[in-house]
């Protein structure tokens, strides 16, 4: 079936427009390796501290997943991550979660 990866951010409030344009303006290079299905960036709920964002790659199999997290495609879609200037607008590191399909419809 398939895999998907899951990172999620917390991000300051008033910087999502800040994060939003990170992801925008970045290379990803996620088409060219095997196995890439579909990136999406999602915008969730709002709390006093935070606003929630997730990132969602769908792949072929998570040994697609990991041959990215492996390959100089990663490490150039990630060499500038943190190193920008002034505060982060994240809240701390993102968190990843990984899922193995076990049911599709559609």
């Amino acid at each position: 079936m398939s895999f998907i990866a899951m990172n999620r951010f917390k991000i300051r409030p008033g910087r999502e427009a800040d994060f939003e344009t990170i992801w925008k303006s970045r290379e990803s290079r996620l088409s060219e390796m095997q196995g890439f299905r579909e990136f999406r960036l999602l915008k969730g709920p709002k709390s006093d501290d935070h606003t929630l964002y997730s990132s969602h790659v769908i792949w072929d199999s998570k040994a697609d997943f990991e041959a990215w997290t492996k390959s100089e495609q990663f490490r150039d879609a990630h060499k500038n991550a943190g190193n920008r200037e002034g505060e982060s607008p994240m809240v701390g590191h993102p968190q990843f979660e990984g899922f193995e399909t076990v049911l599709h419809e559609g």
